[in-house]
């Protein structure tokens, strides 16, 4: 039975001048990102698809390069949209993500309502999943859209308490039915 795992990017070095899709790990992202395509040696990757953020495609190049494989990239798989309001610092941030979360159906601050970042990356692991794969398959994105898939596979209301505790986490589901396999789990100690 294929197993498709939800990876979340592990820390990325925080620039208010860069656009936030232009982060890049910090060297403890790396680090952390490396432990984790260790201990994930003994399965069975045979495909890493990462968003078109380069913090996803950098996280998505050092599992890939575990594994001998290429990282894919597909758009659907970027975090929610917040162009709108671009960097905010953490108490606002995190504010405005418990406003995204708990109304799932507008737009908070112009970002991309909940409910539509989730059927486009439910969306987007269906086009990728479309033809099932020769073994297990790594998305590398990002906590707000992987709580938002979480939630859909669990058939639960949209909630921030499904959202990982905080960067470098993953869980896991069944490619063939969906089931959720398991929750969010770190990706190898902060």
């Amino acid at each position: 039975m294929p197993v498709a795992h939800f990876v979340t990017h592990p820390e990325v070095v925080i620039d208010p001048a860069v656009p936030v899709p232009r982060w890049h790990l910090s060297d403890k992202g790396i680090h952390r990102m490396r432990a984790f395509a260790e201990t994930m040696a003994g399965t069975d990757i045979a495909a890493v698809w990462a968003s078109d953020e380069a913090k996803a495609i950098e996280a998505g190049g050092v599992l890939a390069a575990r594994f001998g494989l290429p990282v894919h990239v597909h758009p659907g798989l970027a975090e929610n949209d917040r162009s709108a309001t671009g960097y905010l610092p953490p108490p606002e941030f995190q504010a405005t993500a418990d406003a995204f979360f708990a109304r799932p159906h507008e737009s908070v601050r112009g970002w991309e309502r909940a409910i539509d970042a989730q059927a486009r990356v439910a969306a987007a692991v269906d086009d990728v999943l479309r033809t099932p794969p020769e073994g297990d398959v790594a998305f590398v994105a990002h906590g707000g859209v992987g709580a938002l898939l979480l939630c859909r596979y669990l058939g639960v209301e949209i909630s921030r308490g499904y959202d990982s505790p905080f960067q470098g986490h993953y869980w896991s589901f069944d490619v063939a039915t969906r089931r959720v396999l398991h929750g969010w789990r770190v990706i190898a100690p902060v």
